[in-house]
């Protein structure tokens, strides 16, 4: 009978579904910034199994009567904020053997476990590039994650396959940062010339491929996804010489770029916009860093943005801290951007800086959950971060006493043990 009992149990057990429903969750009554359209006053969210159900007026969206109802009033909900240049994670990158290191992956280092991830969920961020830094011509590829809770970075790819699939892009720099003794270049003109033959090299070595006699060589093939479009370069630059550089080395190989930083953007933003070229800019409030960086301006975001060109915002945390990324549209309005426009830099613009549009960056039916939930107006000095949804699970709770000191600590939240027993997670 006993041996029935069980054979029944497991019949009816593997006829299930392996994971039960999740309810619908409908947030109400909230003034919603979707990006991709018009601000909803009085607006409903609905979400479930980490996708976006429906969004719009409440008298345009039916609620689901299993749904769980969250009363929004007085809140602002926009979508989740994309950090298209962030160091979060503890990663590093290529070492000093050589100043192009394209074989080289951060999400071989980067450590899901850290209190830096946990900082960006409190500020907001939701999906991030990280990176490793500017020290190399290309010091390695980069890696693009959501800020989910997890255990491990599989938890937080993009990407479904991490031996052999694109999870990122690469990281690449001009400028001063890559200039350093042998076998590093010590002047602009050697550092572009060695660029051009790096890709002169992997032209030749794409061709090899389609002729089938290629060996491997995953630096090369890494470059050849750049060459296919099928990884987007992220180049660190800062002075208007630099940006012309690399617009002519786009020109000449037909990859595409995202310029970063672009201090002196203001010097040449026609010739940026006139060469399709996004922008992942900062905006800082406080004087210093390097020499080359003396020039940048606020009004980058406004002369890109009258220019015509794609603009984006980053943190490059810790330079600016994840928890602060949100005035950075502050920072552009202050400069002369509309509301609209700051926001769509936070959001949708980095999205297409990542080639993921079609999956973050505004609130639309289909795309995934990632959204957070405000205080108030997005821009307003008040305003708090108050909860941080990512694919409809939230990560961030200010409410909560252990989320809330990631949102208020100081200093000390940088180091790795600060509330680690409360978001491992195992």
């Amino acid at each position: 009978m006993r041996t029935l009992l069980l054979s029944l149990l497991v019949f009816f057990l593997g006829a299930l579904p392996l994971f039960a429903q999740e309810s619908p969750v409908a947030f109400e009554n909230a003034t919603i910034h979707t990006v991709a359209g018009p601000i909803i006053e009085d607006g409903t969210l609905v979400v479930q199994d980490g996708v976006i159900v429906d969004v719009g007026s409440a008298d345009d969206v039916s609620v689901p009567a299993d749904a769980e109802r969250r009363d929004a009033s007085g809140k602002v909900i926009i979508p989740g904020l994309v950090d298209t240049h962030s160091h979060i994670g503890r990663q590093d990158g290529g070492d000093g053997s050589s100043p192009t290191h394209p074989d080289v992956r951060t999400l071989d280092a980067i450590d899901v476990r850290h209190n830096s991830l946990m900082r960006a969920r409190a500020g907001g961020i939701t999906s991030a590039n990280i990176m490793s830094g500017s020290g190399h011509l290309l010091s390695g590829q980069t890696t693009y994650v959501k800020l989910r809770h997890g255990r491990v970075i599989d938890d937080l790819l993009f990407c479904d396959d991490t031996t052999a699939g694109i999870c990122g892009g690469i990281k690449m720099a001009n400028g001063t940062n890559p200039i350093r003794q042998p076998p590093f270049p010590q002047t602009r003109s050697r550092a572009a010339a060695i660029v051009r033959s790096m890709f002169v090299e992997a032209e030749a070595h794409r061709e090899r491929m389609e002729e089938g006699n290629a060996q491997r060589d995953i630096a090369s093939e890494a470059l050849v996804e750049v060459l296919n479009g099928e990884r987007i370069v992220h180049f660190h630059t800062h002075s208007h010489e630099d940006i012309l550089t690399i617009l002519r080395l786009q020109e000449e190989f037909g990859f595409e770029v995202v310029l970063h930083h672009v201090s002196e953007a203001w010097k040449v933003a026609d010739e940026i916009a006139e060469a399709g070229v996004a922008s992942s800019i900062i905006l800082l409030d406080s004087p210093g860093g390097k020499l080359e960086a003396t020039n940048i301006r606020w009004e980058n975001a406004s002369a890109l943005a009258d220019a015509g060109a794609d603009i984006g915002f980053h943190t490059d945390d810790p330079i600016t801290d994840s928890r602060l990324f949100l005035r950075m549209g502050a920072f552009g309005m202050r400069a002369g951007m509309d509301e609209a426009a700051a926001l769509e830099a936070l959001t949708l613009a980095g999205a297409r800086m990542m080639g993921l549009e079609d999956r973050i960056g505004s609130l639309e039916e289909g795309k995934d959950a990632d959204f957070i939930v405000l205080s108030g107006e997005p821009f307003s000095v008040y305003t708090l971060v108050e909860e941080t949804w990512v694919d409809g699970e939230r990560v961030f709770d200010r409410s909560d006493e252990e989320d809330a000191r990631y949102a208020t600590g100081g200093y000390q939240v940088y180091d790795r043990n600060f509330g680690q027993h409360h978001h491992d997670h195992d």
